[in-house]
């Protein structure tokens, strides 16, 4: 079993943030291809599963930039790792177990309702630390978040990495549309545990293409989605 990574980014000279995942990953085994300054998230992960040469059963990696991981290498590819069962679709840090009417993954009085899996550290610039976000207990869910995403080859190429017709946007919610993609399918996506801190808040939810491609999806989608489906 191989592992590879796909990681798109702005510039050819890495941020040191970016050149740490890169060392990290490489350190872990993991052959990591780096996709910079692209036009559209959807065309770099289709570009970049076909560059990583896998076969049906290695497992590809897609995720953001600007991530940090202190997991060991041992714990990091066995919790990978669990997506190479033919049962599993997508693992990941966080995702939730409902997916509501308004297609945002992170509700709030969802998360309080407990339909949340995962934990993540976020990076907060404002006070220079990183929090960690619990959402709740391990276990399977409908969907995940991007910051991390890992399936073999055969799930990745099942799901299908196009970009979907009726989205507007080349950068936003391709999460969603994977890894339900994914559940609908019959496959169980999960969390898994690992010891990532993400230095973002988050804040390009709030851009017209994330709105945009949220009301796509949302139009051509039958929601709520639920593990029951």
């Amino acid at each position: 079993m191989k592992i590879y990574s796909i990681i798109c980014t702005r510039d050819k000279n890495l941020t040191p943030l970016t050149s740490n995942l890169v060392h990290t990953l490489s350190s872990y085994g993991v052959e990591v291809k780096l996709l910079v300054n692209q036009k559209s998230i959807f065309e770099a992960y289709k570009k970049g599963l076909k560059s990583c040469n896998a076969n049906n059963n290695d497992i590809i990696i897609c995720c953001h930039d600007d991530l940090v991981l202190t997991s060991s290498k041992t714990q990091f590819i066995a919790s990978v790792a669990k997506c190479t069962d033919k049962k599993v679709g997508f693992v990941g840090p966080a995702g939730t177990t409902y997916l509501g009417k308004d297609a945002v993954w992170w509700n709030h009085d969802n998360w309080q309702a407990g339909y949340h899996r995962g934990f993540v550290k976020h990076y907060s610039m404002k006070d220079k630390q990183a929090h960690g976000t619990h959402y709740g207990p391990h276990g399977p869910v409908v969907v995940l978040d991007g910051l991390f995403l890992a399936a073999t080859k055969e799930v990745w190429e099942k799901v299908g990495l196009d970009k979907p017709t009726y989205y507007e946007g080349e950068w936003d919610f391709y999460d969603i549309h994977y890894t339900s993609r994914a559940h609908l399918l019959g496959l169980q996506n999960l969390t898994i545990t690992m010891e990532i801190v993400h230095y973002s808040a988050g804040d390009l939810a709030g851009r017209d293409s994330w709105h945009k491609n949220r009301e796509a999806f949302i139009a051509n989608t039958k929601l709520p989605l639920t593990l029951n489906d």
